[in-house]
């Protein structure tokens, strides 16, 4: 698609001044260190304590922070490629834009089940343990995997098929756009994007108007249930933010072309950085019993040995 080169050409041709790739580069860091030291705690908690080893809630969501403890990695180190090396080659880039990608498109798809996961637990309270089962938890964690490699992969099969050997061995500006040129691309992924986006708000919806009619007339714990599926929801909102991005680079490249590289960074903290320091909000403080173990594991970490 020739909007896609376009906004590749601007974003090279337009390079920020040395003071302002700094800034980028200081907030990128110290955001993604934020996040990545709190999703450590995160997973060293989870992993001291059988409690949470056994329960699929806590199964799946420690498969949320891991995914976006690497999904951030990967971004960060790619923003900051974009700035010191600049350009790298194809099959790096490659593998890079690949392994960012699963974990990207994991992430909405993860939340979904984990909604899921919610309302058998309000809505069915006698089978809860039956149906979710450990084995099954992880037989769905590996069908999410799953599900974004045949997402995926397609883009690498038909640059393979498309592209000729010597387009490997070249040096580009590491994008989605550069690393996978072809316009059939394009257009699956816009296809992908709109089934994945259906399909997990349907789920999200459905699962929140089932647990708010059962949290009308029962406990508790279904209307702290409903409270956090509209957090799951708010969540993936802004994982969707993802799916939009390719319109929204189009626009943006349309309305403000000398400021596309200011527009890409604001896209990138609000689409890749925002959602995965919401993980921690949700279950690390706000879960009651995650937040005690949590609490016991800092301050054995701060109390002189």
């Amino acid at each position: 698609m020739n909007v896609s080169l376009a906004n590749v050409t601007v974003v090279i041709e337009y390079r920020d001044s040395f003071a302002k790739a700094v800034t980028k580069n200081v907030i990128v860091v110290v955001l993604s260190i934020s996040i990545n030291y709190i999703n450590a705690g995160l997973i060293q908690t989870f992993c001291k304590h059988q409690i949470f080893n056994m329960n699929p809630r806590y199964i799946l969501f420690i498969h949320l922070v891991v995914n976006d403890m690497i999904q951030v990695t990967l971004t960060v180190m790619l923003f900051i490629i974009s700035y010191t090396i600049y350009k790298i080659n194809v099959s790096v880039c490659c593998v890079f834009i690949l392994l960012a990608l699963f974990t990207t498109e994991n992430t909405p798809l993860n939340l979904a089940c984990m909604a899921v996961e919610c309302y058998i637990a309000i809505c069915f309270p006698l089978r809860h343990a039956q149906i979710c089962t450990i084995k099954r938890t992880l037989m769905l964690i590996g069908l999410i995997w799953a599900t974004s490699l045949l997402s995926v992969l397609p883009d690498l099969f038909i640059t393979l098929a498309m592209q000729p050997v010597d387009f490997y061995h070249s040096r580009v500006f590491c994008l989605r756009e550069t690393a996978f040129p072809n316009p059939h691309i394009v257009k699956k992924r816009d296809i992908t994007y709109i089934v994945y986006l259906v399909i997990v708000w349907l789920v999200i919806f459905y699962t929140y108007f089932r647990i708010l009619f059962t949290a009308q007339t029962a406990s508790k714990d279904a209307k702290k249930a409903r409270n956090t599926i509209i957090l799951h929801g708010f969540q993936v909102l802004l994982c969707m933010a993802i799916y939009a991005e390719p319109l929204l680079k189009q626009a943006l490249y349309e309305w403000f072309p000398k400021n596309y590289p200011d527009s890409l960074f604001a896209c990138y903290i609000i689409a890749q950085m925002l959602p995965r320091s919401i993980s921690s909000i949700i279950y690390g403080i706000r879960d009651k019993t995650f937040r005690r173990y949590l609490k016991r594991h800092l301050f054995c970490k701060v109390s002189p040995q």
